[in-house]
């Protein structure tokens, strides 16, 4: 059976290709589109379908949409109708108001002509509905390898819910509790990141501010609208006021809302250390309740709140559960492969054969020919190297940033090492540098590591083990005899965002790493993201496009590399 799985509600618009139970293609749209997140997440552009990811995925195996079996979308209708509930604090036209889910209802119901306008009558009658937690349930639950599991979803919104709790039992999936809106841990942070002058996709910002703060400071204030209870945790909306732009009550407590590019005080630091400290014990207290109810060895996690490592990091190593999955698109991204995952195994006669999928290279690639006209077309030199993993890791130990272009683009918010920009770990200037280069981020951002996995024990404090560690989705501590020879990716508190590089699921990428340890004696580089405020490259004109708006040093595209000249 082959399954297209689609996610375009909301945000982070994407599209899967699942063929009997494996999970051949996927992408989002933002890397073809260049628009962050893939779209506006309005209440009336549901039906705006991730056409570019939906065409890569079809192309990258050569198929015609008539040899589609179903297409899975990563929403239920029905149960948000059963649900939906006005808000009295909305704006009119908008989210939570009766007019905006009009519109939002329209455009759920468009999905179908969307298809249909797009690719066939045909293609719009194999439609089904997944609902969106049962879909990122999915997306962790089947490729984890395990047979049973217990499973955690928390995000901003689903139809209704904010929070689900249950359990995966080879194909099916069962509810056991959900928590509703306004009670979201996924919309407090999105008000949260608002409230301290930066957008409400910048929870990556907040969560490296909270080191600096002291999380006790506030602690009282923050609990006039954020409670944990014995079922997991409450909030207000009178106060926060989820869907109005308003600010007041939390004024109230916190004084004045820090405007964009104001400068960031001791208020701003010990807000966000509250945030993050409610979070860690509100996530522990929901993966407590879970265990009692579904007493499983192993948990799948997923929801765009399961982006924070820090969070991530507590429930591994404190959580009741002995092992933990959290798949590479943990985000809204990721319902694209959970729906078609979903549908295949309840839909078909397969059965479940629990082998762990574990590769997040599932975008596009490009042949040397393809490399070399783009090359061309920009007026660059490039030329071929036969050791580009030797190169580039020579070209980083003599403090060179590098562009590293490789393979099959990562599906994740994260970049895995085919789509990274590479520094020395060594020297804490290499920050700065970075940021002045090309990234242009806030100083207070830590910088990630990545680590060739048989070594990263002898650096980090692993802890217990986990598939995840090579998706970038935990904040480990450095060692202390270690700390200071790697102080470009250790953060204020100690601890790296680290991903541990496995030499057969990144063969090259692993070298590189391999290479730079013989020369430094240190097996791990600086890996941050290809782009300046930008989606993460796609292909090698985005790459190259990068390469001449930026004072990037050297860019390794497959085995050709084009050097910045002096």
């Amino acid at each position: 059976m082959i399954v297209l799985g689609i996610n375009s509600v909301y945000h982070e618009s994407a599209a899967a290709i699942i063929v009997d139970g494996d999970i051949v293609a996927a992408a989002e749209e933002e890397r073809f589109n260049r628009y962050k997140h893939g779209k506006p997440a309005n209440t009336n552009n549901a039906n705006v379908l991730p056409l570019q990811a939906i065409e890569y995925c079809l192309s990258s195996i050569n198929l015609k949409i008539d040899q589609i079996d179903l297409v899975a979308f990563s929403f239920d209708p029905a149960l948000r109708e059963k649900y939906f509930e006005v808000d009295p604090l909305s704006i009119p036209k908008n989210w939570g108001s009766l007019e905006g889910e009009e519109f939002f209802r329209r455009s759920l119901e468009n999905i179908k002509f969307s298809l249909s306008e797009n690719f066939g009558d045909k293609i719009a009658e194999k439609l089904v509905w997944v609902s969106h937690h049962l879909a990122h349930a999915a997306s962790a639950f089947y490729p984890s390898g395990f047979s049973k599991s217990a499973l955690l979803i928390i995000d901003g919104i689903g139809e209704n819910a904010s929070t689900m709790m249950g359990f995966g039992d080879m194909n099916d999936l069962k509810i056991i509790q959900e928590i509703h809106y306004p009670h979201s841990l996924g919309f407090l942070w999105e008000k949260i990141c608002q409230f301290l002058g930066f957008s409400e996709y910048d929870a990556c910002k907040v969560m490296g501010l909270a080191a600096y703060g002291q999380k006790e400071i506030l602690k009282d204030c923050f609990n006039k609208f954020a409670k944990i209870t014995n079922d997991g945790f409450i909030l207000d909306n009178n106060i926060l006021r989820f869907r109005l732009p308003e600010f007041e009550p939390l004024e109230a407590l916190f004084g004045k809302r820090r405007e964009k590019g104001e400068p960031i005080n001791e208020i701003h630091k010990n807000i966000a250390a509250a945030l993050q400290e409610f979070t860690d014990v509100a996530v522990l207290s929901l993966v407590q309740r879970l265990y009692r109810l579904y007493p499983s060895e192993n948990l799948c996690l997923a929801g765009g709140v399961a982006l924070n490592c820090v969070t991530n990091w507590l429930v591994k190593e404190k959580g009741e559960f002995k092992n933990l999955f959290i798949p590479s698109a943990p985000h809204d991204a990721g319902t694209a492969i959970g729906a078609a995952l979903y549908t295949y195994y309840t839909r078909s006669n397969a059965k479940l054969l629990s082998i762990v999928q574990l590769n997040p290279y599932t975008g596009p690639e490009f042949s040397q020919a393809k490399i070399r006209l783009q090359i061309e077309k920009f007026g660059l030199q490039g030329r071929i190297s036969t050791d580009s993993a030797s190169e580039a890791a020579h070209m980083i130990a003599n403090g060179k940033i590098v562009g590293w272009f490789q393979g099959r683009m990562e599906f994740g918010p994260r970049a895995l090492g085919n789509r990274s920009l590479l520094a020395d770990p060594r020297h804490s200037t290499t920050r700065e540098l970075l940021n002045r280069k090309v990234k242009h981020r806030e100083d207070f951002r830590p910088f990630a590591p990545s680590v060739l996995a048989d070594k990263a024990n002898d650096w980090f404090e692993i802890g217990r083990p986990s598939e995840s560690l090579k998706y970038m989705l935990f904040s480990c501590p450095v060692r202390p005899e270690k700390a200071k020879l790697i102080p470009a990716v250790l953060h204020i508190d100690g601890t790296s965002r680290l991903q541990l590089v496995d030499k057969d699921l990144n063969t090259n990428y692993y070298r590189l790493i391999e290479q730079f340890e013989q020369i430094t004696g240190i097996p791990l580089v600086l890996n941050t993201s290809f782009n300046d405020s930008e989606p993460i490259v796609c292909t090698p004109r985005d790459a190259l496009l990068t390469f001449q708006g930026t004072l990037i040093d050297a860019v390794v595209i497959g085995n050709i590399i084009v050097e910045r000249k002096s």
